[in-house]
C-alpha cells in the first residue's frame, strides 16, 4: 500500500510547476509588507537620535556634532522599530534585504554641513529718543 501512496505521490509532482525558484536566474518578488534593509534619506534627517534609543539591538548609532547616522547591517532586526519612530519619517524600511556577506557590514551616512544662519542686526534704541527730541 505505500508503493502505491508513492507513486501517486510521484506522478502528481511530475505534472505541476517546482515549489523552488531558480533564484540567480529569476529574482524573488517581494511582499509589499516585507520588512527589509533600514535607509536613510541623510538630507532630510535631524540627527535627533531618537532612532538610535528606539533600537532594541542597539544596531544605530547616531553622533550629531559629525552629523553622521551609523547602522551595523547584521546587528539589524529589521522590526522596524526606528522606522515608526522618526519625527521627519526619513527612514524606511526598503523591501530588499542587505546582501549576504561573510563580513559584518557598517553603513555610515554623513550629512551635509547646516546652512550658517543669517547675522542679525541690531538697531540702537537711539533713533526714537532723537525723534522726541527733534518733537520738543
Amino acid at each position: 500500500m505505500a508503493a502505491f501512496k508513492l507513486g501517486k505521490m510521484i506522478m502528481r509532482s511530475l505534472f505541476k510547476k517546482p515549489a523552488t525558484l531558480m533564484y540567480p536566474v529569476i529574482p524573488r518578488e517581494w511582499q509589499e509588507r516585507t520588512r527589509g534593509h533600514i535607509e536613510n534619506q541623510i538630507n532630510e534627517c535631524i540627527f535627533c537620535g531618537i532612532c538610535q534609543r528606539k533600537c532594541p539591538t542597539n544596531a544605530i548609532v547616531v553622533d550629531k556634532a559629525k552629523r553622521s547616522w551609523t547602522i551595523a547591517r547584521m546587528q539589524c532586526i529589521q522590526c522596524s522599530c526606528c522606522v515608526e519612530v522618526c519625527p521627519k519619517k526619513c527612514l524606511t524600511n526598503e523591501n530588499t534585504y542587505t546582501a549576504p556577506s561573510t563580513e559584518k557590514v557598517v553603513d555610515t551616512y554623513v550629512g551635509a554641513a547646516p546652512e550658517p544662519k543669517p547675522a542679525v542686526k541690531t538697531e540702537l534704541k537711539e533713533e526714537p529718543k532723537a525723534a522726541e527730541e527733534k518733537a520738543e
